[in-house]
């Protein structure tokens, strides 16, 4: 194959153009769409499930009508604390997206706790202030509401509604109080109902504005910036090029009357320059390109981007700009030394269940110097990591003090 073979080829692998979702997905969430703004909403989900505990703990102790069970009440107490651990675990960033299974978990606690209530305070109720279940269930969806798709939160609602109308109702047909018992089962099922509905109301209509913006700027803004800053950088080399090497070389031939072999041999030197120059600029990846920018011209050159296939090339619209993101927080970051930046790029083909070559996947490391310690590292790039858990599921983060090491994969496009 000759050289120019190999350029062209290279160039056709430098410009594949990045994949752009197309359609809306039903099953991504709010934290999926927007990383950091459900970071920021997950102290509200602390303390509503801070609250509801300690709401049914003092309810339970001093407002109660009933003697009831202290038993049943202690339990449903701790059934309440157990749904908030579940989302306080599984809605941090690090866990990132937020499991079906928990979301089922979170509901059926609820469920058992709106049961456990009623039982706990059988007998004639009367006041409705102490029946605490039905609010904490509709707080409950709520709760979640940034980290589940719309169908979950309507389904999962749904269910808790109808068991607080099935209880409440039950408890009007036993201990009747001038009240029908649809009218009973309706207030209880009440407030859920219609936190579900803005909740799934909330989480569907972000999902649709999210997924209409990201296809927007995918289709236009990202690869035109992309080609556009390439073709600028290639610009400034090339100039600088004809302004170092060439042009003082032509002004000094014009003041020569013969031209000797050493000026033959000068210009197939500065030939030569600029066809590793143009071979260079060829095969450089949006990648190389980004860290050579936000390293600075002074450390690019000890950057070190071991990418021989040019895999990262195959990265998607999504995950190309999450990474650019964090590429230039990095590099630019006062405690980072790019001369300590290493990037590893390498094939890492799974084998499906039949034991076959699956999905062509891409594994990815990048290592960084930090003069730092592990709690500022932390303090300083905990968002970025926060966005790249949910763009990569299986990130995984070593952070010590003066290091910080990065490793995920994804689907090749």
């Amino acid at each position: 194959m000759t050289r120019a073979d190999t350029d062209k080829s290279t160039s056709t692998r430098t410009r594949t153009r990045p994949r752009v979702r197309t359609r809306t997905d039903a099953t991504r969430t709010a934290q999926q769409y927007d990383p950091l703004g459900a970071m920021g909403s997950r102290p509200l989900a602390i303390v509503l499930g801070a609250g509801g505990v300690l709401w049914a703990l003092l309810v339970s102790v001093f407002d109660r009508d009933v003697v009831g069970s202290p038993t049943l009440s202690a339990l449903t107490v701790l059934l309440v604390a157990t749904s908030g651990a579940v989302v306080f675990v599984a809605s941090s960033p690090f866990r990132a997206p937020f499991p079906r299974w928990a979301f089922v978990l979170h509901v059926a606690l609820l469920a058992a706790a709106t049961v456990a209530s009623v039982a706990a305070q059988w007998g004639p109720d009367r006041s409705a202030l102490n029946d605490f279940m039905c609010l904490l269930t509709a707080t409950g969806i709520v709760m979640a509401a940034p980290y589940r798709p719309s169908v979950d939160l309507a389904v999962g609602g749904l269910v808790l509604a109808a068991v607080n109308a099935v209880a409440w109702g039950l408890g009007a047909a036993v201990f009747p109080h001038h009240v029908p018992i649809t009218v009973a089962g309706f207030l209880g099922a009440a407030p859920t109902l219609v936190l579900t509905a803005a909740s799934a109301v909330f989480a569907w209509t972000f999902a649709g504005l999210a997924e209409r913006v990201q296809i927007r700027a995918g289709s236009y803004s990202v690869e035109r910036a992309e080609r556009d800053g390439i073709a600028e950088r290639v610009q400034e080399d090339r100039s600088t090029i004809l302004a170092r090497d060439v042009a003082p070389f032509f002004a000094e031939l014009r003041t020569r009357d013969v031209i000797t072999d050493a000026d033959r041999a000068r210009a197939r030197s500065i030939a030569d320059g600029i066809r590793r120059s143009m071979v260079a600029d060829a095969d450089r990846t949006w990648f190389e390109h980004a860290v050579t920018v936000e390293s600075g011209s002074a450390s690019a050159s000890d950057a070190v981007v071991d990418d021989p296939d040019g895999l990262l090339a195959t990265l998607d619209v999504d995950q190309r700009t999450v990474v650019r993101t964090f590429l230039r927080a990095a590099l630019r970051a006062s405690t980072v030394d790019p001369a300590g930046f290493r990037a590893t790029v390498r094939r890492a083909d799974a084998p499906d269940a039949g034991g076959t070559t699956g999905t062509p996947r891409v594994a990815v490391a990048i290592d960084l110097a930090v003069a730092d310690s592990d709690v500022g590292i932390h303090r300083t790039f905990d968002p970025y990591f926060a966005v790249l858990r949910v763009t990569f599921p299986d990130l995984d983060v070593a952070v010590r003090p003066s290091a910080l090491a990065l490793r995920f994969s994804y689907d090749q496009h």
